[in-house]
C-alpha cells in the first residue's frame, strides 16, 4: 500500500517545528522506522509531515551532572557506537543490540523510540528502570517530565500536542551500579514477546534500589514492584513467586505463557544483577 497524500515541510529550527505542530494531525518525522510504516499501512493519515532531521541541538551525546544526556535525534546505531553509553549507561547499551536490525538502527532514533512508545519496545523500559528524564519543548517552553509519568497508555505519552521531545536523560552508572536485560523473541529483531531491563545498586552480597521494568506484557513499560523487594534480599524464587505482572492474550503468545516466560527472564537477569 501507499501512504494517504500529506503535506511535507522541513523545518529549519525547533522553534518552527513546534509552530508547525499547531496543524491538525501533523506529525514529526525523525528516523522514521515507525511512522513510514504506519504511513504506509494507512495506519496513519497526517495532514502535515514536518521533518526535523538535521536540526542542530537534537543529536549528541554528554555527560552533565551526574547523568547521561542524549539528544533525540542521535540514531541509534550512534548510541550502540558510544563509549559514553557503554561505560556510563550500561543498560541502554546492552538493550540496543536487540532493537530490530542495523539498517534500522541506522536510521531510528531513541527519541523517536520514546516518543512512539512501543509497549514491546526496549528503550522505554530502559529509561524507566533507569528512572529517567525526557525534556520536552513547547509553545510555552521546557519541561522535564519523568519516566514513571511519561508512559500513560498504548501508544500514549504525557507529551502535548505541540510538543517535541528533545532529550532523554539517565543517571550516569557509578561502581555500584547493576544492570541486567534480557528478552524473548520469535527472531532476533523482532519484538520481543516479554522483556525486562533492570538496574540495581550493590550492598554487600545483596542488592538495594532494585527496579525491573517489564515491556511486552501490558500497554506501557510496567514496574515489578513486589518482585523488585523480594530481589533486593537475594532471593531469586521468591522474587519470581512475587512477580505481579497480568499480561493480556496477543498475536504472539497467551498471558499464561507470557507470565512464565516473564519468570524466566527474571531468573536470568536477577544472576546478572548478582554476579557482577
Amino acid at each position: 500500500m501507499k501512504p494517504a497524500p500529506f503535506a511535507y515541510k522541513k523545518a529549519r529550527s525547533l522553534d518552527e517545528a513546534v509552530a508547525l505542530l499547531v496543524e491538525k494531525d501533523a506529525r514529526l518525522l525523525a528516523g522514521g522506522q515507525s511512522l513510514i510504516a504506519t504511513l504506509n499501512m494507512r495506519l496513519s493519515a497526517p495532514s502535515l509531515l514536518i521533518d526535523i532531521n538535521g536540526l542542530g541541538g537534537l543529536d549528541g551525546i554528554t555527560v552533565k551532572g551526574g547523568a547521561v544526556e542524549i539528544g533525540a535525534l542521535t540514531r541509534h546505531a550512534q548510541a550502540e557506537r558510544s563509549d559514553v553509553i557503554a561505560k556510563q549507561a550500561p543498560l541502554i547499551a546492552r538493550a540496543i543490540p536487540h532493537i530490530g536490525h542495523p539498517a534500522i538502527r541506522n536510521r531510528g532514533t531513541l527519541g523517536g523510540s520514546i516518543a512512539f512508545a512501543d509497549p514491546a519496545a526496549e528503550l522505554p523500559a530502559c529509561l524507566l528502570a533507569l528512572d529517567g528524564e525526557i525534556d520536552a519543548t513547547g509553545p510555552k517552553g521546557k519541561r522535564t517530565i519523568k519516566a514513571q509519568d511519561f508512559f500513560k497508555g498504548l501508544f500514549e505519552t504525557a507529551l502535548g500536542p505541540q510538543e517535541v521531545l528533545t532529550a532523554i536523560r539517565v543517571p550516569a552508572a557509578d561502581n555500584a551500579a547493576r544492570v541486567g536485560f534480557a528478552e524473548l523473541a520469535r527472531r532476533h529483531g523482532d519484538y520481543a514477546i516479554v522483556g525486562l531491563a533492570a538496574c540495581a545498586r550493590a550492598n554487600g552480597k545483596g542488592l538495594s534500589d532494585v527496579r525491573l521494568a517489564y515491556f511486552g506484557v501490558g500497554s506501557t513499560p510496567v514496574r515489578a514492584k513486589k518482585a523488585e523487594l523480594a530481589l533486593a534480599s537475594g532471593n531469586i524464587d521468591a522474587a519470581i513467586k512475587a512477580l505481579d505482572l497480568q499480561p493480556h492474550d496477543d498475536v504472539q503468545a497467551t498471558g499464561k505463557v507470557k507470565t512464565h516466560l516473564a519468570g524466566a527472564l527474571l531468573r536470568r537477569v536477577a544472576k546478572q544483577l548478582l554476579e557482577a
